[in-house]
């Protein structure tokens, strides 16, 4: 039986919408974390790490509850839409950003807080605004750092289960959510190796080529 690559394009439109999402709400996140004061840093941190260690199947609950037809966030986005948020590949991809989204901030954190505090200082002296330091110091500086978030955010948006079970479903077409993640555990029941061989190799060169990239990049000089 020939391997259906549905599943493939399921996979990198939820990742890459989801990691643009990521940078959308974590550059603020770690620009914060980075280089403001916060007494309650610690709490924060830990606020934003917290996706990582919580259960998919709680993560995913409270996601249905969030993003769920009673909620005002579903009832507004299917105002504006007419489609529901649950059970669709938009669904998925904001979900699976929450679960991204810790290892992106925190890679672009540790770069922001890796450059020189007396070139922020010079520039503040000249007259440079917080966001003009951030476009053109901070960002450029710190670079490497978060194109190594970037990466492992992706890998880890491509290959998600729980959530993007229990958020998105398990829907095939052009508009599903059968990703690749649910493409293995699916043939695996059916029997069906050489759809099970295919998305595990493929899914494990492209996080192993991310995991191995953002390695690189974070060892990397300025």
């Amino acid at each position: 039986m020939p391997v259906d690559w549905e599943p493939l394009y399921a996979s990198l439109r939820i990742a890459i919408v989801s990691t643009l999402l990521c940078l959308v709400i974590g550059l603020p996140a770690a620009w914060l974390l980075a280089r403001k004061r916060l007494p309650t840093r610690p709490l924060w941190e830990g606020f934003v790490a917290l996706p990582l260690v919580l259960p998919p199947t709680v993560l995913g609950y409270y996601l249905l509850v969030t993003l769920g037809h009673d909620s005002a966030i579903g009832r507004g986005y299917k105002q504006l839409t007419g489609h529901q948020l649950v059970f669709t590949w938009q669904g998925a991809a904001l979900a699976v950003s929450l679960v991204s989204l810790p290892l992106l901030v925190r890679a672009a954190q540790t770069s922001l807080m890796e450059v020189d505090p007396e070139i922020v200082d010079a520039a503040r002296i000249d007259g440079a605004g917080e966001i003009t330091i951030f476009r053109t110091i901070l960002l450029p500086l710190a670079r490497r750092g978060l194109w190594a978030g970037i990466g492992l955010a992706f890998a880890r948006a491509l290959g998600d289960f729980g959530v993007t079970l229990m958020v998105g479903g398990n829907i095939s077409g052009r508009e599903g959510t059968h990703t690749m993640s649910l493409a293995v555990y699916d043939s695996i029941n059916a029997g069906e190796d050489r759809t099970t061989i295919a998305f595990v190799l493929l899914l494990s060169a492209i996080c192993l080529a991310c995991s191995v990239g953002a390695s690189f990049l974070s060892h990397r000089k300025l």
